[in-house]
């Protein structure tokens, strides 16, 4: 500013707040502290948000310069006026009093405890699991055409309760999640209805399944995220146990706002990003679009082997049901080959197979499950978390970014306006209109500013939730050489008690131990 302060000309109460708040060992004030003074001036957030921005910040403090500017700016704030510079300048020689209490009471901003960097997420996976676990159960309709209208039972492990919900109770959920952590990675939901032409290869049974598993991972992501776990949505939406929860969950929304406005630190977000920040996030973008092209080959392959067991199942199943149908064959055998044949007797044992042949199916199937449930499941998770992050992205390059262009080229017209107007004399009523929009336009201006600099410590923040879950890998790729030991050995278990059946039935020369039929 043109009449920077002067510190010989302060008053003492300024001196005074700054002894109290200031470091012991350095001659600047925490910038943690600082928002502490701020909050409890009371003014309105966007106020604070004003004087913030027009503080300057190194490492984390504010010098005493800066502190002696921003109390100036307090009070004239506390006094009905804007908080602006240009204000300033016009009290310079005499630079009002704001009213924050006796100083020594302000010594306890300095003795509570600083916390560590809130740009730092400081969780595990086995952390994340524990959150929460929660269980979608699929209620069979009793009344209505089939499956009409599904209903689900939610169980959270952490609540200890069950509750119902529809699908219905999923979207407005969902939206209103969007709406209030706009910046965070929130899942997609899945589709309501099969589209056109999916019908051809899935059931209606099978779709809706396949729903329930996607709506259970979602809640899980919800439910486990840092930021998400304590918010009274999620609360609500896992705990309410009433028929209008959707009336519920928007009369929660109305009373908290978006994050930005809740968040202790959204207006200083800024002071709190690293100087490499977007070099950061190109590079971070671009290492977890790799990821996700990968798990999307992983979980293709998962599927396809999880396919075939359930095939394989049906294919054993088959199979011992032909040797039974074989083995049920009541056609007399033509004298001519009565003689010499076996296969009287023969024919009558293979009846018997199909019972160990169904086992067999039984247990491929088992391993297609498994397969399912413990390797293709977990793998779908983490690609839903690697997809939200990718529309987070959008979010953010579409959203916040996009918007805040916008309201520059506006600005920019606004003063080619009022410029046009001070050169060709208008009238004053309409030249006063135009200076205070373009007042609300700077103050608009300043607002998008720092959402976008709360977009980009959340998209930091949340980055550092995708490296905390990569673990995961580990996990899938155990649980999946598990699932093989497992199937292989109880595959092996049947085959093997199968074998000397077969050398009961038919003898010693079962087969296994013949000569080839086929020249070598």
């Amino acid at each position: 500013m043109a009449g920077e302060i002067n510190e010989g000309s302060v008053p003492p109460y300024y001196r005074e707040v700054y002894e109290a708040i200031c470091c012991k060992t350095d001659e600047r004030v925490q910038s943690e502290v600082f928002q502490r003074l701020l909050n409890r001036t009371e003014l309105p957030k966007a106020v604070l948000a004003q004087i913030a921005e027009r503080i300057e910040y190194t490492e984390g403090f504010i010098n005493k310069l800066s502190l002696y500017k921003a109390l100036a700016l307090i009070a004239l704030a506390q006094q009905g006026k804007q908080p602006s510079l240009k204000l300033l300048e016009n009290c310079i020689q005499e630079l009002p009093k704001p009213q924050l209490g006796e100083p020594k009471d302000l010594q306890t901003l300095r003795m509570q405890p600083v916390h560590e960097n809130p740009l730092t997420v400081s969780q595990t996976l086995s952390k994340l699991l524990a959150t929460d676990s929660v269980q979608v159960e699929l209620i069979p309709e009793k009344k209505g055409l089939f499956l009409k209208h599904v209903e689900y039972q939610i169980t959270s492990q952490r609540f200890k309760i069950s509750v119902y919900r529809r699908y219905s109770d999923f979207d407005v959920f969902h939206e209103l999640l969007l709406q209030r952590f706009a910046y965070r990675m929130v899942p997609a939901l899945p589709p309501k209805r099969m589209l056109k032409g999916v019908l051809n290869s899935m059931s209606e049974r099978e779709f809706i399944e396949g729903r329930r598993r996607a709506l259970c991972r979602f809640i899980n992501l919800v439910a486990r995220h840092p930021f998400f776990s304590e918010d009274e949505l999620v609360k609500t939406f896992l705990t309410f146990n009433g028929s209008e929860v959707q009336s519920k969950l928007r009369d929660a929304s109305k009373k908290m706002g978006d994050e930005f406005m809740t968040n202790r630190i959204s207006t200083q977000a800024k002071e709190y990003l690293p100087t490499d920040i977007q070099a950061q996030f190109s590079a971070s973008r671009e290492l977890i679009r790799n990821i996700h092209n990968s798990f999307v080959k992983l979980r293709d392959r998962a599927e396809r082997m999880a396919e075939r067991s359930k095939e394989n199942a049906t294919d054993l199943l088959m199979f011992g049901r032909e040797l039974s149908t074989l083995g049920s064959d009541g056609s007399p055998i033509p004298s001519m080959a009565s003689s010499q044949s076996t296969w009287g007797t023969l024919r009558q044992s293979l009846k018997g197979l199909s019972v160990e042949f169904a086992l067999l199916a039984d247990k491929a199937a088992q391993q297609g499950r498994r397969e399912e449930d413990d390797v293709v499941e977990k793998l779908n998770l983490f690609l839903d978390l690697l997809q939200s992050y990718r529309d987070l992205c959008e979010r953010h390059e579409k959203g916040v970014l996009h918007e805040h262009q916008r309201a520059l080229q506006k600005y920019s017209v606004m003063k080619r306006q009022m410029m046009s107007a001070t050169v060709q004399p208008k009238e004053q009523v309409s030249v006063e209109q135009l200076e205070s929009r373009i007042v609300q336009q700077e103050n608009a201006i300043q607002t998008m500013e720092l959402r976008n600099y709360f977009s980009l410590f959340c998209l930091h923040q949340e980055t550092q939730l995708i490296f905390t879950y990569l673990p995961i890998t580990s996990n899938i790729l155990g649980a999946f050489v598990n699932s093989q030991v497992q199937g292989h050995k109880e595959m092996g278990e049947v085959w093997n008690d199968l074998q000397p059946k077969l050398g009961c039935l038919f003898g010693a020369n079962n087969g296994i131990q013949s000569l080839p039929l086929t020249p070598q």
